[in-house]
């Protein structure tokens, strides 16, 4: 998917499919048999207190983690566990809740580290910078420069990234996994640490994802105001049980939800 074209996506089915998923590490349990699904187009929600298992989730669906237990049915194929690199090869990408940037490096070097699976010349090849390598190099580059004007990057593509402020390098880091053209794009809290303004750009950022580049959404996010308004379902994380699911009406009225999370009870 290059980004000026529009998939021809079939909304509603699922993109992915966790079915009875368990983790534990060592005598600790982080996840106990949780089930749901992510449909292709659709905004997805993970929530849930501190220690709920949701960035374990997250990790389990793009390889980091190998389930105790389970399956994870995605590209047509049920396993036990997914690998990182078939993961990312076939279409998820992440961000994660700590910066993982290149910190000397500027932006647009940032961004096009985003497009190295990618690139199909060898690394002599691509030393050489001739003939092939050059023209890769040249396509690879009008990509990550789509992606900096999508994100209004252009007054910083080559400033080294350490410099900037924490609500752009959380800009860039999505800019980087946008890169890669994710199927599904996993973002772990992305708006934690910002402020206000810097939380609706980011929302904007990522509708605008969903919508015109028509990217599959799977986010944690503490700030239910974002969350309630930005997802289209939402599932929640309890002690690594799930204790609700549904759409953000849905989990707003329920009560187990309330009791457990959102800090509302009727008493």
């Amino acid at each position: 998917m290059s980004l000026e074209k529009i998939q021809n996506i079939s909304y509603g089915k699922n993109v992915i499919e966790l079915k009875n998923i368990s983790l534990s590490f060592g005598g600790v349990q982080a996840l106990t048999d949780v089930s749901f699904e992510v449909k292709r187009g659709e905004v997805f929600a993970i929530i849930g207190p501190n220690g709920a298992g949701k960035s374990s989730m997250l990790n389990v669906i793009n390889g980091f983690y190998k389930p105790t237990s389970g399956k994870i049915n995605f590209a047509g194929q049920e396993r036990s566990q997914m690998e990182p690199e078939f993961a990312a090869k076939s279409g998820i990408a992440r961000t994660f809740q700590n910066i993982a940037l290149f910190k000397g490096m500027s932006t647009l070097d940032n961004l096009m580290t985003g497009r190295l699976l990618k690139q199909k010349q060898n690394l002599f090849m691509q030393a050489l910078y001739y003939g092939p390598a050059e023209k890769e190099e040249s396509f690879h580059r009008e990509q990550v420069e789509k992606v900096i004007d999508f994100l209004d990057l252009q007054m910083i593509r080559r400033t080294p990234v350490g410099s900037l402020p924490y609500g752009l390098q959380k800009r860039v880091e999505l800019g980087r996994a946008l890169a890669m053209e994710p199927e599904i794009l996993l973002l772990d809290e992305p708006m934690a640490g910002m402020n206000v303004e810097e939380k609706q750009d980011m929302s904007r950022f990522v509708l605008t994802a969903n919508h015109e580049l028509k990217t599959t959404i799977v986010l944690i996010e503490h700030d239910m105001s974002v969350v309630m308004d930005i997802s289209d379902r939402i599932v929640v994380l309890d002690y690594g049980k799930k204790i609700g699911s549904g759409k953000p009406q849905e989990i707003r009225n329920d009560k187990a939800v309330i009791d457990a999370y959102l800090g509302i009870t009727d008493e």
